[in-house]
């Protein structure tokens, strides 16, 4: 049952990957090789999801069907304790937990990466450049705040036009020095001086924020715009920003919540994504006390599949549900991932004392 329930997620989750990003490869004129690569590097991540949720089809189902045959009941008669046949369930599962574990924190990290570089290679767009959101820095007596940091800074308008000569080579997007960043809504607090601006740029190696005609608000006198850009003096370090947290090992995760480089809300991504990666590979022990408890107080095959539906279903509420509450600061992130898994033992703990009833 459980080798069955895991062909069929497979297959439907294959089939749903196809129809949305097939139309999409045939429209840019993907390679075979570029479909091919795009496929096994989402492969991992529909495997471990396959592993987990046919946990629970595969022992409703084959408990329904113990139970038609009367196998269970002659199982009773026998002796045999209801609860003896739930416990030993936990250990095959634990391995497939294991194996899950594996899977999240080397495979599917990589994989992501590259199903994202395949498709811009698809689009034949450059790499999404990585910013970092919400920078903020607080020297004594200054605050500078950034709403985006954008390594690079953007071609100037005769850079545009010479590069359209056939001999003029093709700005870099990624920006002309690993120095320079672009800015935008920028707000600097000197003196009791406010600094407010659309845009501007970061030279770390001059140790300087320019800001393009920016507002000028100090004490006691109404805010005036300059003409021109102003350049301020900043002392800190131009950091890349980290990676996207599902794209990263295990090991870098740890490493980077040792460290001090993450903002509030990246920290929480982290430590979200480094928690659910332990969390998710026990679920299929929470799914297998939870289904097997309930398993055996079901008695036909049809409420077992509707029992199915319900156990997904419900996972993957609290699945979408929980990432966002941990991204947004209300629940914490450690604990969001791991109240899908101690919903489903809560639950086979209470079916399990009904069954023993």
């Amino acid at each position: 049952m459980y080798g069955a329930g895991l062909a069929l997620l497979l297959a439907l989750q294959v089939a749903d990957t196809l129809s949305s990003t097939l139309g999409k490869a045939l429209a840019y004129r993907a390679t075979p090789t570029e479909g091919v690569t795009a496929f096994f590097a989402i492969l991992p991540t529909i495997v471990n999801r396959s592993l987990v949720l046919a946990v629970p089809f595969a022992i409703l189902l084959g408990l329904s069907r113990l139970q038609r045959d009367s196998e269970l009941k002659a199982a009773f008669a026998a002796g045999i304790r209801p609860l003896s046949l739930v416990w030993p369930l936990l250990l095959p599962f634990a391995l497939v937990g294991a194996v899950a574990f594996w899977n999240a924190g080397t495979v599917v990290p990589a994989g992501l990466d590259r199903w994202d570089r395949t498709w811009f290679g698809i689009f034949n767009m450059p790499e999404k450049i990585p910013t970092r959101d919400n920078y903020t820095y607080a020297p004594p007596g200054a605050l500078y705040y950034a709403g985006r940091v954008t390594p690079g800074t953007p071609p100037t308008p005769s850079s545009v036009a010479d590069s359209s000569a056939p001999d003029s080579p093709v700005p870099d997007s990624a920006g002309t020095s690993a120095n320079l960043a672009q800015l935008a809504g920028v707000m600097v607090q000197r003196g009791g001086v406010v600094y407010t601006a659309n845009s501007g740029v970061w030279d770390a190696a001059q140790r300087t924020w320019t800001l393009d005609s920016p507002w000028v608000t100090a004490p006691g006198q109404r805010p005036r715009q300059q003409a021109g850009p102003l350049t301020l003096p900043q002392t800190d370090a131009l950091r890349p920003p980290p990676a996207e947290a599902k794209k990263v090992s295990n090991a870098q995760l740890r490493s980077a919540l040792s460290g001090p480089g993450l903002s509030a809300q990246e920290r929480r991504e982290y430590t979200y994504q480094l928690a659910s990666r332990y969390a998710d590979p026990f679920t299929p022990i929470a799914f297998a006390l939870a289904a097997a408890a309930l398993g055996l107080l079901i008695r036909n095959q049809a409420a077992a599949l509707a029992a199915v539906i319900v156990f997904i279903a419900g996972f993957y509420v609290l699945w979408i549900t929980m990432p966002q509450l941990a991204r947004a600061g209300a629940v914490d992130p450690t604990l969001a991932a791991w109240v899908p898994s101690l919903v489903f033992v809560l639950l086979g703990l209470g079916l399990a004392w009904r069954v023993n009833r």
